[in-house]
């Protein structure tokens, strides 16, 4: 995500004497043009200055894609599933520096909830132990996830705090935490805490039963081997969406732009939590050597951009990519929304980016 990040930054650099608003129509008409199926939404003060849709829900049913539909996150999930920790901790159910073990059962010392929140915990990738020894008739969460590190339990990456290193079972265990804090399930108090008080009416953390049933679901699309665009869970490699189908944390929540927007504007307020709070989440974490490492409690932090500090979060799920950015010195969103994994996503992230300097 770094890369991402600072090659947005390279691109502004080079090309901010031409930003216009017409550069976003063009770049917007551009992926259009060359099959990008997705939304793109740019807001300033949580004004929408900038709200498209192209391309189709769903190609084998031939069904146009529409600015309100529904959009799996992927990654993107981690923000609120670090908030829900923030929240825990206001409510005086944890601290951010207490040891895992103080409420998980895992082999794995020397590793606090810090750790977890900004992938420096040195733990090893549940989804590989789990494609090994998993039995992919049934389907896992969050139990089997822990119950098979403590059976299979291999070796930490790297001590905690010792180096950065993207860990989707430190978000496993985030969810876990949550759960075993709160005496509740993660998916009904994500919902309870977070989804319907911000008025976030087309979020949630669905199971795929659930997501079936909703009319707007924007299918993710990746082409066979004639070219066509075909529903991503016909693919082999989408299979762990099946089988890891019950995990909760590390992704599974569901939205639409205009969601995020709500979303990202309440992050401005004390709605939620207080700023003294939710400001450790934009903050780099240092490192054990001292140095720091650019991510934050579910964000990608980058101190310096065309407008000031910025954070961002990227997702990448079989047919899916998202993002968000936030330049939050100026209160400007870019929010791009794709479901047929297009290489188009980052220059429409790039040309909006150029267009809010002028607007």
């Amino acid at each position: 995500m770094r890369k991402q990040i600072l090659f947005i930054l390279a691109f502004f650099s080079a090309f901010s004497v031409f930003a216009q608003k017409k550069l976003l129509e063009e770049a917007f008409e551009h992926a259009s043009a060359d099959g990008f199926s997705g939304v793109v939404l740019v807001a300033e003060n949580g004004e929408i200055l900038f709200e498209k849709a192209t391309g189709m829900r769903s190609y084998e049913e031939n069904i146009p894609l529409k600015t309100g539909d529904i959009f799996e996150m992927a990654s993107v999930s981690k923000q609120f599933t670090a908030m829900m920790i923030m929240l825990c901790k206001e409510k005086g159910l944890l601290d951010f520096d207490d040891p895992v073990e103080k409420y998980l059962d895992i082999p794995y010392k020397g590793i606090n909830i810090r750790h977890l929140l900004t992938h420096t915990s040195g733990l090893p990738d549940y989804q590989a132990i789990m494609d090994e020894h998993w039995d992919k008739s049934k389907v896992a969460g969050n139990p089997e996830i822990l119950e098979y590190l403590r059976k299979y339990a291999p070796p930490k990456l790297f001590e905690p705090g010792e180096k950065y290193q993207y860990s989707n079972t430190g978000y496993v265990l985030l969810g876990s935490i949550v759960e075993k804090a709160t005496g509740k399930d993660f998916v009904e108090l994500s919902s309870e805490w977070i989804f319907e008080p911000l008025g976030m009416k087309s979020t949630s953390i669905r199971s795929l039963e659930e997501k079936a049933k909703v009319p707007n679901f924007a299918a993710g699309h990746l082409k066979d081997e004639n070219g066509n665009y075909v529903n991503a869970n016909r693919f082999h490699s989408s299979d762990y969406t099946v089988w890891l189908g019950n995990r909760k944390g590390p992704g599974r929540v569901s939205s639409t732009a205009q969601d995020l927007l709500i979303w990202d504007q309440v992050l401005y307020g004390e709605k939620l939590i207080s700023q003294k709070t939710l400001q450790e989440a934009f903050e780099p974490y240092r490192l054990n050597d001292g140095t720091r490492s650019y991510y934050g409690f579910g964000w990608d932090i980058e101190p310096k951009s065309p407008f000031e500090k910025m954070v961002m979060h990227t997702g990448d799920n079989p047919g899916y990519k998202t993002i968000i950015v936030r330049f939050i010195e100026e209160n400007k969103t870019i929010i791009v929304l794709n479901n047929n994994y297009h290489p188009d996503q980052m220059k429409l992230v790039e040309a909006a980016t150029v267009s809010l300097y002028k607007w």
